[in-house]
């Protein structure tokens, strides 16, 4: 049943994708939807300068939704420019091997993109793909207590301070608007975006440095209106 229901709601936006203008040159499309940012981390071993040193296989950062804005403009009939941006994303932050939570960080991460359409100007279904850039702002960083507890336990630490560096990264894309009208259309879009930043530590006997390759995939599902 849930086969023939998939296939009738495809074979209905297919009938009106049809029906729908081209996208051309000079047109602006607004996307607006459900976007997640799922971290695909790497980070360095955390060493702590105890004696002997204590090491730690790294953190882990899990993922989080917000409202994803992103306007594009046609510059022809094929291409397109478009920024992926966002309402800020909140992470929790947790060390490896020891489900201690380390703390939470906030960012935005703008992304500038050049697309192709490669149906631009005809009518239905607008996949497209793109490549761009990206910065990311880190800011807010907040260390959890449980990290502060572990910290003070092991070296004596009476305060800690979590800080990340921003990120300059390449980005690429790729994506689809289905049309329900001229003008409305349900749109499906993934970036792979290289999100690369050095994690520190610092507490009032010393500071713990490490990198953290950050390299989300998002995901936004929502809707585009044509203007």
């Amino acid at each position: 049943m849930k086969q023939v229901t998939s296939l009738a709601l495809a074979a209905l936006l297919a009938g009106i994708a049809v029906n729908a203008n081209a996208y051309q040159a000079g047109d602006w499309v607004l996307r607006l939807g459900a976007t997640t940012v799922a971290p695909d981390e790497d980070s360095d071993r955390v060493v702590l300068p105890t004696a002997p040193a204590t090491v730690l296989p790294g953190v882990s950062i899990d993922n989080d939704t917000q409202l994803g804005i992103i306007p594009m403009y046609m510059l022809t009939d094929n291409w397109g420019v478009e920024l992926l941006a966002a309402t800020p994303f909140e992470h929790d932050v947790k060390v490896e091997g020891v489900g201690i939570n380390a703390g939470s960080v906030t960012h935005l991460p703008p992304t500038l993109s050049m697309q192709w359409y490669p149906y631009g100007g005809q009518r239905g279904w607008q996949p497209y793909v793109g490549l761009g850039v990206n910065y990311t702002f880190i800011y807010d960083e907040d260390v959890d207590p449980q990290l502060a507890g572990a910290l003070e336990a092991l070296l004596g630490a009476s305060e800690a301070e979590l800080s990340l560096d921003d990120s300059f990264g390449l980005a690429a894309q790729a994506g689809v608007d289905i049309p329900l009208s001229d003008n409305w259309a349900v749109n499906l879009a993934v970036w792979y975006i290289d999100i690369d930043s050095t994690a520190k530590i610092r507490t009032d006997v010393g500071t713990v440095e490490f990198d953290v390759e950050i390299d989300p995939w998002v995901y936004n599902v929502g809707i585009a209106y044509r203007f």
